[in-house]
């Protein structure tokens, strides 16, 4: 996309080749837009599938749309991919939290529950000075949401993912019931015997078959 941009941008105005390469960056953009669409389906389809109830940030997209990191929340999609996980959740009947924006996940240690105070986005791994616990920033802000989402969660590091939980009656029959009457009947072909009768009636028996009987020429 970067190389196609710069292309169009040293084309003249009004001429046939900005023309195309207006059409390969408009390509370009579809490209982009299809593989992050495909991310989220098979994403969202995933945490579904897996767990009972999601937690998820009420993010304010538009807030950090006006900070430095606008290029990196529009291309994560963070609006489409829960859109997504709404639909798909109320689809197979699970449970999707939205905890509130203003709370300090990323603040706070999920081992004693001491606020620490902001922390730079370069700092991926910081310690409580109340407990002296080593957190992960991801790991520890994902813990604060899910609990307070209401969700029982380890704040140990251990596997934050739920054991497999059989499918639900409806989940498991992805195929409607087969059909009781045979293919063919229902295709309109007619059965064996429906065949040997029409052959019966079109084949008429000669005048002698049977008797060794031939017919010879006069004269």
């Amino acid at each position: 996309m970067k190389k196609a941009q710069r292309a169009l941008s040293r084309k003249q105005k009004g001429s046939a080749n900005r023309d195309k390469a207006r059409a390969r960056v408009a390509r370009a953009h579809v490209r982009v837009a299809d593989a992050r669409r495909e991310f989220h389906h098979q994403l969202s389809t995933r945490l579904v599938r897996d767990n009972q109830a999601i937690a998820v940030e009420d993010l304010c997209v538009k807030g950090l749309a006006r900070t430095r990191l606008a290029k990196s929340v529009h291309d994560a999609g963070w609006a489409q991919f829960v859109a997504m996980l709404a639909y798909k959740a109320a689809r197979y009947g699970r449970t999707l939290v939205k905890t509130n924006r203003f709370e300090p996940t990323s603040q706070v240690c999920s081992a004693c529950g001491a606020k620490d105070g902001p922390k730079p986005l370069h700092v991926r791994e910081w310690t409580c000075q109340a407990c002296g616990t080593v957190l992960d920033r991801d790991v520890n802000a994902a813990v604060n949401i899910g609990r307070a989402a209401g969700l029982a969660v380890s704040a140990c590091g251990a596997q934050v993912r739920r054991a497999p939980v059989p499918a639900r009656r409806g989940e498991a029959g992805t195929h409607p019931k087969r059909p009781t009457q045979p293919v063919g009947k229902q295709a309109g072909i007619p059965g064996p015997q429906a065949r040997e009768d029409v052959n019966s009636a079109t084949a008429a028996p000669s005048p002698g078959a049977g008797s060794g009987w031939c017919p010879r020429r006069s004269g």
